[in-house]
């Protein structure tokens, strides 16, 4: 069974993440207010993921992830941060977060994003070459209509170099490709918050965000060029 860590100051959205995720994964559950008992929690046990606020009083979700990093780095982290609040998601990332969740969320979007990060061993995410292999091998997945490849491999060259704009573009893609406008106007933002002038990714934003998906207008980026 897995083991899961809940971090969120907040009683009622900390039990709602709880129960949700008992609900949809069958995984045991452990809740922390603050960031100190969240340290402690992972200092005694071997948690397969933990879902961490990012505001919180006292020590902030960006410290919580700075020293689970330092102490646990095996530890997926997803952060938690308040919708529009793109700039911290991608400090988030650069920190060393394995994923974001903006709230309010829906719960099958965490149940989505949950199962994928518990079915991905963490040897296989060690395993990797570099950002431009990653991305290089998901250009030929889509080509191949391998979208689950694709996707994988533009996580892991997320995780090698969460500051370049052409990986979040993809999967935004990727994600409106299989009409979720939600996911992929999530990873548009960050593609545009790191790159303004990157120019697929604020074309993608403005299209997401105003008109309904016509998938000839989506801008892969570099998997074009």
């Amino acid at each position: 069974m897995h083991h899961l860590l809940v971090v969120d100051d907040e009683p009622h959205i900390r039990s709602l993440l709880a129960e949700t995720l008992r609900e949809k994964t069958d995984a045991e559950i452990d809740e922390a207010a603050d960031g100190i008992e969240a340290l402690r929690l992972a200092d005694l046990n071997n948690y397969h993921l933990c879902l961490l606020d990012l505001k919180m009083p006292g020590m902030d979700g960006l410290e919580v992830l700075a020293r689970l990093r330092e102490a646990r780095p095996d530890i997926p982290v997803v952060m938690l941060t308040a919708h529009g609040t793109t700039g911290a998601a991608v400090q988030a990332m650069k920190a060393g977060a394995t994923d974001f969740l903006e709230k309010p969320f829906e719960p099958s979007h965490l149940k989505a994003m949950v199962r994928r990060l518990l079915d991905t061993p963490q040897a296989h995410q060690q395993e990797i070459r570099d950002y431009a292999t990653h991305f290089q091998l998901a250009k030929e997945c889509v080509k191949e209509k391998h979208m689950d490849a694709a996707m994988e491999h533009l996580r892991l060259a997320i995780a090698l170099d969460p500051e370049r704009p052409e990986a979040f573009n993809m999967l935004g893609t990727l994600y409106e490709m299989r009409d979720d406008p939600n996911e992929a106007g999530k990873h548009y933002r960050v593609a545009w918050h790191l790159d303004p002038t990157y120019r697929p990714a604020s074309t993608n934003l403005e299209r997401v965000t105003v008109l309904p998906r016509r998938q000839s207008e989506i801008e892969f980026g570099e998997l074009h060029r």
